[in-house]
This record gives structure tokens, C-alpha cells and sequence, in this order.
């Protein structure tokens, strides 16, 4: 007897893959104690009024994120990562608890407004908008917030050029 096994007798191991946690059809991530569901674009105005319904009925915070380059490693396999991430976090005050929802937005890409359902949304929304050039479809009024109306571009994308203002201080020696 050999201790070389031939192909018939090597065993074949199936590889086992279990299926991701999900809540409210989202994949489910747990980061620093705090869940976090992965939403798409189509399925984000839905999970955030499931969660609604569920006491998660204040938003702490809606942050936009650039991911120009990528190197991202905590998104679920089944989530397509795209350029802008959209961030919400919510509070129950009943439950006691936190979560966070992440929806990967692509660029030229537009995801709904969740102003309807949150109205203290307005302004992050616009905040996102403004610094990111996220687009929130169904948004009352998404204009500037903090740049100039006639400012060019978006100053938080990773690829927004660095301009030449000029600084002036106040206790600035003058030249002459």
C-alpha cells in the first residue's frame, strides 16, 4: 500500500458557505458592537422605513464618504462596492440601540431622499450634496448649504483640485 493516493481515492472537501446575516433584507455587519446593514441604491428608501417602523425613529447623523480609490474590505461580498458611500445612523431611544446603514452610490448615480421619513435630514442631505455631489432624488429644496452658489464643484471628493486661494491673516506683516 502506497502512501501516494491516486486521484480516485483523494478525498474532496466541499467548501461550506454560509450565508451572510441579514436584517430587513440587508446584509448585516458587525463593527465595534454596532450592526451595520448594507443597502443598494433600489433598497435603501425601504430598509430605513422598515427600521422606522421598527423605533429607530431618530437620525443621529447622514454623512456622504468618497472612496476614490477604493480599499475598502468590510463590505459584504454580495454588495457591489461603488465610489460614494451614503451613511445614516440611527437611534431608538425604546430599544436602546444603534445602527448604522451603509448604500453604495455610484458617481452620477442618485438615491432617494429619506426627508419624508426623517425630516432633520434636509440639511445633511444638503451637506452631502454640497460636499460630495450626491444626488438625493425627491429632496425639497437640494441646493448649497455651506459653498457659494456659483462655486465649481464639490470640495470633499478625493479628486477635487486643491485651488490657490490666498490667505490673508490678520496679524500678517505687510509687504512693501
Amino acid at each position: 500500500m502506497s502512501d501516494v493516493a491516486t486521484p480516485d481515492e483523494e478525498l474532496v472537501e466541499e467548501e461550506t458557505v454560509e450565508p451572510e446575516p441579514e436584517l430587513h433584507g440587508a446584509p448585516v455587519t458587525v463593527v465595534a458592537g454596532q450592526n451595520v446593514l448594507h443597502a443598494t441604491v433600489e433598497t435603501y428608501p425601504e430598509l430605513l422605513a422598515n427600521l422606522q417602523a421598527e423605533a429607530f425613529g431618530q437620525v443621529v447623523d447622514l454623512c456622504g464618504v468618497d472612496y476614490l480609490l477604493g480599499g475598502r474590505s468590510d463590505v459584504p461580498a454580495s454588495i457591489e462596492t461603488k465610489r460614494f458611500e451614503v451613511v445614516v445612523n440611527l437611534l431608538s431611544h425604546a430599544k436602546r440601540e444603534r445602527i448604522r446603514v451603509r448604500a453604495q452610490v455610484a458617481e452620477g448615480e442618485s438615491i432617494a431622499s429619506i426627508f419624508d421619513l426623517y425630516p432633520g435630514t434636509e440639511a445633511m442631505e444638503r451637506e452631502a450634496f454640497d460636499m460630495y455631489g450626491i444626488d438625493f432624488h425627491g429632496h425639497p429644496d437640494l441646493c448649497r448649504i455651506l459653498m457659494p452658489e456659483n462655486w465649481q464643484g464639490h470640495p470633499l471628493r478625493k479628486d477635487f483640485e486643491v485651488g490657490r486661494i490666498p490667505v490673508q491673516f490678520k496679524a500678517a506683516p505687510r509687504q512693501g
